[in-house]
């Protein structure tokens, strides 16, 4: 297994995680052989949204004894009230929630208290303009939670939650067919796999944009609908020429810009060791690359960072130089120290590219490599 940082937590998270929402309302003999596999495989981080008591205790029960070998991302302010998945921001509500995740985990901590479900302006100002907040605030302060994260769909309100300096991981939406969904698209018609090819429209700049901002910040990623609700496995669903591999959906999301973790939904052993096999695959095997050229709409000059264009004759890492470029051009005039020492750990820099075009060859997506070479010398050298 592979492990990234996450953020400043000192905490960190295997590149494929495992959501558990295929878990609710199956026995517990289901639960018990998709966690045995998952911690078998050494993932170490799962998602619990769903707020019904019966998955709680079937999770909680099935880690016993190993709670330690797992980071939760549990999620505050999930409900199941009139029998069906909610969100609230009354406090005593979500403090009966919380409390009975705890009670049903046999834990007295969860890892990242999770703001639930913030994707419209009525959410941020349910979250940032109550005691909501303060509640969230004060469970870090008890110990109850390690770290404050949130999950959202929505790129424009996800940054200003990033923007408040509260978070420490968001739980985001991604994959290519969401990134390239038009701005004006229906993100939830999406998620159901509802929208109609024409309205993919290229790469969305302000999904691009939030990958950058938690980049630059140090907010630390883990994706969901990685793919995307199995529609992109789908040829009757993808908006692709045709359906991507469960490696492609992983390796894409895994190369977005400050994205730590894959929250992968199993149900079946078969399926995480399906998730995991990504790491026995082949650079060709996980290359994106040429699947996601088709949809409607241009990603020319748009670098994907999906290393199509390697090898380089003299060793760059061009995909990981031009995602550091494209997130110093953030504020070129306060470039993060980090991504400054990322860049002055590379083996090898931008000044040595020789020009040869072989790369800018390669390209599924016409990026005019030599000038971002160019561009990462003059800013970075």
């Amino acid at each position: 297994m592979i492990y990234r940082p996450i953020g400043k937590t000192g905490m960190s998270a295997s590149i494929i995680g495992l959501g558990t929402e295929h878990l609710d309302n199956k026995p517990y003999e289901v639960c018990e052989e998709v966690i045995d596999a998952a911690l078998a495989h050494d993932i170490n981080i799962l998602d619990l949204f769903m707020p019904g008591t019966p998955v709680r205790e079937n999770i909680g029960r099935a880690l016993k004894g190993r709670r330690d070998q797992v980071l939760i991302q549990g999620h505050v302010g999930s409900v199941d009230l009139r029998e069906q998945y909610d969100r609230t921001r009354d406090v005593p509500t979500c403090q009966k929630y919380f409390e009975n995740l705890l009670r049903s985990l046999k834990t007295d901590y969860i890892d990242f208290g999770m703001v639930f479900f913030v994707d419209t302006e009525d959410d941020y100002q349910g979250v940032f303009e109550t005691e909501y907040i303060d509640y969230v605030l004060k469970l870090k302060e008890q110990g109850k939670i390690r770290a404050i994260g949130a999950s959202s769909h929505n790129p424009k309100t996800a940054a200003r939650v990033v923007e408040t300096g509260v978070l420490d991981l968001l739980m985001f939406a991604t994959n290519p067919a969401y990134d390239m969904l038009a701005a004006d698209a229906d993100i939830g018609a999406a998620m159901e796999g509802k929208i109609d090819r024409s309205q993919y429209d290229g790469m969305d700049p302000d999904r691009a944009y939030l990958y950058r901002l938690c980049e630059s910040k140090g907010i630390a990623i883990t994706t969901m609908k990685t793919l995307g609700a199995g529609k992109l496995l789908s040829p009757d669903f993808s908006p692709f020429q045709k359906p991507l591999t469960v490696a492609q959906c992983i390796h894409y999301a895994l190369t977005r810009p400050a994205v730590v973790s894959t929250m992968i939904g199993c149900n079946t052993r078969a399926q995480v060791l399906e998730a995991v096999n990504y790491l026995n695959l082949s650079d060709a095997e996980r290359d994106y690359g040429e699947a996601i050229k088709t949809p409607k709409g241009s990603l020319s000059g748009h670098c994907m960072y999906c290393n199509h264009c390697l090898p380089c004759p003299v060793g760059i890492d061009i995909a990981a130089t031009i995602r550091m470029l494209d997130i110093a051009k953030l504020d070129t005039s306060n470039i993060p120290t980090r991504i400054r020492e990322q860049y002055s750990a590379s083996n090898h820099q931008a000044s040595e590219c020789i020009e040869c075009g072989s790369c800018e060859e390669k390209c599924p997506f016409g990026v005019k490599v030599v000038e971002h070479m160019q561009a990462a010398t003059q800013l970075f050298e």
